[in-house]
């Protein structure tokens, strides 16, 4: 241990004395281990020198004299760990000292910094413009947050299409479904829920883009031949005013063929939690990403668990319309400008996304397979009924058995989707509560 507190007094001897700076609130803290930086929420409270707080419910103790910030977390397993600080301007840097996993006789040193999350500002809760500058091909919780945003706060946005065009025909990033964000969300922490209210999703351009193929899960044998074959881009006329789709040049069979628009997300997801790679923003998982889920529409809630500090949402790959599966690979690939609001449940995680309408509540399963999708979507069905509406698990199997209905949103992935739902009119009669 000496040598780290001779590292320590070697690292404040550095610094210049500085007036005692307000450190109440909370605080984002980022510690560098071994080049995987780990994320933390830090709520500081000081008073006469001596700091209090908690660092992801953890409790913290402390101390804050001339400059130099030193506190103690302890772990739900009695670990300890330290961290001691100075600021540099609007930062916390400093060095952490850590139990070693490997040897519990040994502790490890990492450095670390800390941004203070922004006071809420007072009043109602905003409606703030933001328009995207880079978009983002991977759900990172490395990449610096967008926008700061509070439960209740509405956004309006824009997305650009799944090639990285935006509603103007320029290219502004590289294909693959680039995401607007991230966003984050002050307060939630891992352990908490993001609802994530669709308010308004609006095209803003005239044409979509999809191809004239059938993905290889849709295709038996008898059509895998002439399937081979296609894979032609096929541009689409929007009529914004009419509220349809037509294909640009139909062939005779198709020149009166059109389909009413219905706009929805492709992707909606938050960072993956520590220790996970980010996911592709051509992936899924618990926390979302490329879900190509049809009913991510106006109106609706997106459920998702939060993995990170801040949450940190982000959103694209924006369709005019997509039927079921999307089988053509493609859907109506478009830009569209969206309107968002945030609310957090705190403490109440689940297991996947899901989607609630005015008329269904809906989960989302993901896997490599029909069969496992199908049994995730179910599952998580089941928690959901267990979880708001105190049934028991024989009570959540006569309730599916008489009411659930499956369908396949997305079949183009890598994974693919089953979503298991029910009318919330065969609901409404259930006792709303959690059983514990």
């Amino acid at each position: 241990m000496r040598w780290f507190l001779l590292g320590i007094v070697a690292f404040f001897a550095s610094g210049s004395a500085v007036a005692a700076p307000d450190l109440d609130g909370q605080w984002i803290v980022t510690t560098d281990r071994s080049g995987n930086p780990e994320y933390s929420t830090l709520n500081l409270k000081v008073v006469d020198a001596l700091v209090s707080g908690d660092s992801d419910g953890d409790p913290v103790t402390g101390t804050f004299r001339k400059g130099a910030l030193d506190y103690a977390v302890t772990g739900a397993s009695g670990s300890v760990y330290r961290f001691v600080a100075r600021l540099d301007g609007d930062r916390l840097r400093g060095r952490a000292d850590y139990p070693d996993h490997n040897f519990p006789d040994r502790r490890l040193t990492y450095a670390f910094t800390a941004r203070r999350v922004p006071d809420r500002p007072p009043g109602a809760p905003r409606v703030v413009d933001y328009a995207p500058t880079s978009f983002s091909n991977s759900f990172s919780a490395e990449r610096a947050p967008v926008l700061t945003i509070w439960p209740g706060d509405t956004v309006r946005t824009t997305t650009i299409d799944s090639g990285g065009i935006d509603a103007a025909g320029v290219t502004r990033a590289l294909f693959g479904n680039p995401q607007t964000g991230p966003f984050f969300v002050a307060g939630a922490q891992p352990g908490d829920t993001l609802a994530i209210h669709i308010v308004r999703l609006t095209l803003d351009r005239d044409w979509a883009e999809s191809l004239d193929t059938i993905v290889n899960r849709a295709v038996g044998p008898s059509l895998a031949a002439g399937a081979g074959k296609l894979g032609r881009t096929i541009r689409w006329r929007l009529d914004r005013a009419a509220g349809y789709a037509t294909p640009d040049r139909p062939s005779d069979a198709l020149k009166d063929y059109r389909v009413p628009l219905r706009p929805m997300l492709g992707g909606v997801g938050l960072a993956s939690g520590f220790g996970s790679p980010p996911l592709s923003t051509g992936d899924t998982g618990r926390a979302g990403g490329n879900m190509d889920f049809p009913e991510v529409v106006a109106g609706n809630i997106v459920y998702l668990p939060v993995q990170q500090p801040g949450a940190l949402l982000y959103l694209g790959d924006a369709h005019a319309l997509q039927g079921d599966g999307e089988t053509s690979q493609y859907a109506l690939e478009t830009s569209m400008a969206v309107e968002f609001r945030v609310e957090l449940i705190k403490k109440r995680s689940i297991p996947m996304p899901r989607v609630e309408s005015p008329t269904e509540i809906i989960v989302l399963g993901q896997a490599g397979s029909l069969d496992e999708a199908l049994k995730a979507a179910s599952t998580g069905l089941v928690q959901w009924l267990q979880q708001d509406y105190g049934l028991s698990l024989s009570d959540a199997a006569q309730v599916l058995g008489s009411g659930v209905k499956f369908s396949v949103p997305n079949l183009a992935g890598r994974s693919v989707g089953v979503a298991a739902r029910i009318d919330k009119a065969l609901l409404q009669h259930l006792p709303r509560g959690t059983k514990e």
